[in-house]
């Protein structure tokens, strides 16, 4: 499902706008604002990147803040490894030390 949510080029976008904003996250609205987005469409993706796993509400006062889920992320990356390197270390390796200086 998280794959599926992430192919979608606006969705993408906004869950890559919500890393660069962690630990923070941002209100619904300026996600929009920043993407040229209308709300109720920015809405209908956010939900998709919630149920999905990828993105947490909460509410502040009268803003919804919207952050990406990182462990969210950590089981997708995590999947995603363990299934194409079908546990040959040897293939894991050069993109565990690629992924190790960034993170």
């Amino acid at each position: 499902m998280a794959l599926g949510a992430l192919a979608q080029g606006t969705r993408l976008d906004t869950f890559r706008l919500l890393v660069r904003h962690e630990p923070d996250g941002l209100a619904a609205g300026d996600i929009a604002r920043q993407l040229d987005v209308p709300q109720n469409t920015m809405s209908a993706h956010l939900g998709i990147l919630a149920r999905a796993g990828l993105v947490r509400s909460e509410r502040h006062s009268r803003s919804i803040i919207y952050r990406a889920d990182l462990d969210g992320l950590r089981a997708l990356t995590l999947f995603l490894v363990k299934d194409c390197c079908a546990g040959n270390s040897e293939l894991c390796a050069p993109l565990v030390a690629e992924l190790a200086p960034c993170c």
